[in-house]
């Protein structure tokens, strides 16, 4: 069964949200309750049609009780019953999933972030892979993807890559990416045509904004110099370069692609926002759910959650064992949606489960 009084509360929500938006509210309070009607919404819709199923349940289980009831007229009542239960319990199933507890972050932008790992340059061409991968991604969901940071490797692919991809629920779809990814495949320099293992890390924070976390000046050390490029020379001829730690927490961000220093100030400030708000919620994941294997947002970046075997054509999730014989489809962007459905199916699977635990 589904927890009834709990979508009543949200259906006598929905309707003072409803009466709250017909009554012109102010603009700030319009951006509020907008944003809360249309969170509301889903679980509105299917809550009613499934009260409406079980209603209907009900009329025919009255008409089955009826002693003087007709034999072949139950014969079909008992028929459409069965109907019901199975579009009911459909309906419940999808419920279940909608009243699970929203990670707040979400429907949040995210700052992609990308290091090529042991395997030296064969992980660095990794790297880019990996990078045009979510960047043809970002393109098909309609994101748009924006670099903030470029860190060249010699021959090709990056040492570091930094991204701000901004769009609805974007963390909600990457935020399973952060981790170790591992490649196995023969570099183009390999002339004796063995297969190497090289690894690069994937960081996907969401995009914090100024009510979201709150920097203290007084916390930060700003340093400008001098902007270089490959090997050491100069790229520009002011200090626009800018480096900010965050003594509290030791994290330290530089930005110099720009040629102006504010610019390159706000980029910085904008990568350190998102990296002490996720610092922040995996501190209250973890406190929340110390003896979990596997917790949403605690993100271990020491792990390897995925393999992609170049040679067999295959991309193998550790986290959920779930292997997908489309290497060059995922690599290309198009099929990553599998994985990452796959992988949210499981999270809510686990949530699903947690919850059945505190309410059983």
């Amino acid at each position: 069964m589904f927890a009834r009084e709990k979508l009543d509360k949200v259906i006598d929500r929905f309707d003072q949200v409803e009466a709250q938006l017909a009554s012109a509210p102010g603009a700030d309070d319009f951006v509020r309750l907008s944003k809360e009607y249309a969170d509301l919404s889903p679980v509105v819709e299917v809550g009613r049609k499934l009260i409406g199923a079980e209603d209907e349940i009900a009329g025919l289980e009255d008409i089955l009780a009826d002693p003087d009831g007709d034999a072949d007229m139950a014969a079909l009542v008992r028929e459409e019953q069965a109907e019901v239960e199975t579009r009911a319990e459909v309906l419940r199933e999808r419920l279940k999933v909608l009243l699970l507890p929203k990670d707040a972050a979400d429907e949040k932008s995210a700052i992609l972030e990308i290091r090529a790992g042991t395997g030296g340059e064969e992980a660095a061409l990794f790297a880019g892979d990996l990078f045009r991968m979510y960047q043809r991604y970002s393109e098909g969901r309609g994101w748009k993807l924006e670099l903030m940071s470029v860190s060249d490797a010699d021959l090709g692919g990056y040492k570091e890559i930094i991204a701000n991809i901004t769009g609805k629920g974007v963390f909600a779809r990457l935020k399973f990416e952060s981790g170790v990814h591992r490649v196995q495949r023969v570099p183009e320099t390999e002339s004796g045509g063995r297969i190497h293992t090289s690894a690069a890390t994937v960081a996907v924070l969401p995009e914090a904004e100024d009510v979201d976390i709150d920097v203290d000046e007084k916390d930060l050390r700003i340093d400008v110099y001098r902007a270089s490029g490959p090997g050491g020379q100069s790229v520009n001829t002011t200090d626009s370069a800018v480096r900010i730690t965050h003594l509290p927490s030791g994290i330290v961000v530089t930005q110099q692609d720009e040629k102006s220093q504010h610019k390159n100030r706000a980029k910085a400030m904008k990568v350190l926002r998102s990296r002490l708000y996720d610092a922040e919620r995996q501190r209250l994941a973890s406190e929340r759910a110390a003896d979990r294997r596997e917790q949403v947002g605690s993100g271990d970046r020491s792990e390897r959650i995925r393999t992609y075997n170049f040679p067999q054509g295959r991309v193998t999730d550790h986290r959920i064992n779930l292997t997908l014989y489309k290497l060059d489809k995922i690599i290309e962007g198009d099929g990553l949606d599998e994985m990452v459905d796959a992988l949210i199916a499981d999270h809510q699977t686990q949530l699903l489960a947690e919850e059945g635990e505190m309410t059983g």
